[in-house]
């Protein structure tokens, strides 16, 4: 079977301005041409105009953070995967750390939010990942088979091959501290196997990224692991040069 490709895929969190996206974006795009990964930003909303705009004609792909898990109707403040598409989305982030922790999303919701993702024509990329707490409890695997099961409950084992997953261990999203290798990949390879259990070729196909301060200094080493097939990128997808860099090391 053919290698996966790589994906590296920038989270600009809430971060952004006109003129520091065009400086970005410019030098993304200029950084990148000829390379073998897939290159995507996932940008706030109100940047979707302006990253589409700049994008277009290029090979780097843009989406989105979230999605409503609604089509539409009075949820004020919310967007929906029609939305994002009319922006030219091609991803949309489901279940990030940070959503599950400090805006209540639990297991279902981000199920719910992974199949509007998909019903929109856009790709999911759903988080899984342990807290510090848990890791340290030994239940790595209960909690990302439970956030993983949810989502394969609701939508179906094939929903899996048009999605992306990204291992997110929360102890290490914005701390410094990163997961060894060795740690990454064993949480990769146990979802992996995991899904094998149920679809064998689902699995083989399926980019598992992880994310979790990923930085040019350890980026290839992360991305040399089997089970490991690119980065969500966090911070250092804000800084051109840091980020180019790890895009680089993302070489099958």
């Amino acid at each position: 079977m053919a290698a996966r490709p790589k994906l590296i895929a920038g989270n600009w969190k809430m971060h952004g301005s006109i003129g520091q996206n065009r400086d970005l974006l410019h030098a993304v795009v200029q950084g990148t041409t000829g390379l073998e990964a897939d290159v995507a930003v996932c940008v706030p909303y109100p940047y979707l105009s302006q990253t589409q705009s700049l994008l277009q004609q290029t090979h780097v792909s843009w989406g989105a953070q979230n999605v409503s898990q609604h089509e539409k109707g009075a949820y004020t403040g919310e967007v929906s995967g029609s939305m994002l598409t009319d922006f030219g989305c091609r991803y949309a982030i489901v279940g990030h750390s940070e959503r599950r922790a400090l805006y209540g999303e639990d297991n279902y919701i981000v199920a719910l939010k992974f199949k509007a993702a998909q019903t929109a024509g856009l790709i999911p990329i759903l988080c899984v990942g342990e807290t510090l707490d848990q890791r340290e409890a030994a239940i790595t695997e209960r909690v990302v088979a439970e956030q993983l099961d949810a989502v394969i409950e609701l939508a179906g084992i094939a929903s899996l091959a048009k999605s992306v997953l990204a291992y997110e261990p929360v102890w290490a999203i914005g701390t410094g501290k990163t997961a060894t290798p060795e740690q990454a990949q064993e949480v990769h390879a146990f979802v992996r196997n995991r899904i094998a259990g149920r679809d064998p070729g689902v699995a083989s196909g399926l980019q598992i990224l992880y994310g979790g301060s990923v930085k040019a200094s350890n980026a290839a080493e992360l991305f040399s692991m089997t089970d490991i097939d690119g980065g969500l990128i966090g911070g250092a997808s804000l800084i051109a040069d840091e980020f180019i860099k790890i895009c680089l090391a993302g070489k099958n």
